[in-house]
């Protein structure tokens, strides 16, 4: 069996990190699947999903690191190609990539105690973005 829904959440740009663990676990149970996996995956090329522990200090911690690896000075040929001064919100989001693909265990999602479901925003301005979330089992 297979159950899915997209959500749609909206975001700062330059690695803004939002928890959607809660809209995560919403999908799982509303699939009746007990036992299984569920995908989470964000729509675009310069966004990410990954797991974090969900709070100020590591999610500012976090924000520093992406700009320690990829500055959002760095040259790129894609923003002069195209003016958008946005490539390294593109090698961010290739690095981390689009999705993660978690566990379901008695109609839970299985996460450690201080583990959550984050999507990033990597992109050089606000957004609306769509993850598909899609349980199977």
């Amino acid at each position: 069996m297979v159950h899915g829904r997209t959500i749609t959440v909206s975001t700062a740009g330059f690695s803004d990190i939002i928890n959607i663990s809660n809209e995560v676990q919403s999908v799982v149970s509303a699939s009746g699947i007990a036992d299984g996996l569920v995908a989470v995956t964000v729509i675009g090329s310069t966004a990410s999903v990954t797991t974090i522990e969900y709070e100020p200090a590591l999610v500012e911690d976090m924000k520093e690191l992406f700009e320690k690896i990829i500055s959002r000075d760095i040259r790129s040929r894609h923003s002069e190609t195209w003016g958008d001064d946005n490539g390294f919100s593109h090698m961010r989001a290739s690095l981390m990539g689009p999705g993660i693909t978690l566990p379901v265990v008695d109609g839970r999602v299985l996460t450690g105690t201080w583990q959550q479901i984050v999507v990033v925003d990597h992109d050089n301005r606000p957004r609306r973005r769509d993850i598909r979330i899609q349980v199977t089992g």
